[in-house]
């Protein structure tokens, strides 16, 4: 079989991949999302999966790379990972009370062949309706800085979340069933 390379530096994602039993090797690659621009959500979250796959590619010359993308939309709005304290704060202010979407790209190239896939999946999220001192707290915790709309899900973050629709593993940062779905494509079998 062929290396598998995670072009990834998401500890989230390197632990969703381990849960299939698959040996693989990280690679976070170098690539500076942009998400200003200007394509439709999931084509945007596509596109971003192909770059960062791109950007390993080139040191792999017969190897499977698998990169992905997260961000929220929330009344059309895209959320990344906020920069500062501030940031998360008015995220979560935003979202509290109310649902948005994940949305997840990812995106599967062999290099050896040239062949490559690119999908998108969603989740809706409904946060419930946060207090002040909860949105306080949870900034001060700083587990909202390095996630996509100021949360982690599988962390301290699921006491914000009411309830999802839609794969889990998704929120997280790599739908796990649509990813194995499309590496039997690939000749990589999990199940």
């Amino acid at each position: 079989m062929k290396e598998l390379i995670l072009a990834s530096a998401s500890p989230r994602r390197r632990e969703i991949l381990a849960k299939t039993g698959l040996e693989f090797r990280v690679d976070a690659g170098d690539y500076e999302e942009k998400m200003d621009l200007g394509l439709e959500p999931h084509k945007l979250a596509r596109f971003l999966s192909r770059e960062k796959a791109r950007a390993v590619a080139g040191r792999y010359g017969n190897a499977i790379i698998i990169a992905a993308d997260t961000f929220i939309v929330f009344k059309d709005k895209l959320l990344g990972k906020p920069r500062t304290a501030g940031e998360a704060r008015k995220m979560l202010v935003m979202l509290s009370g109310k649902a948005h979407v994940v949305i997840t790209g990812f995106t599967i190239l062999d290099t050896g062949a040239g062949k490559k896939l690119s999908g998108s999946m969603e989740t809706k999220v409904f946060f419930k309706k946060l207090t002040p001192k909860e949105i306080e707290t949870y900034v001060r915790s700083k587990e909202p800085l390095d996630k996509a709309g100021a949360y982690a899900i599988q962390e301290l973050g699921a006491v914000l979340v009411r309830k999802i629709e839609g794969d889990y593993f998704n929120v997280m940062g790599l739908p796990l069933s649509a990813l194995a779905d499309g590496l039997k494509k690939f000749g990589v079998h999990v199940l």
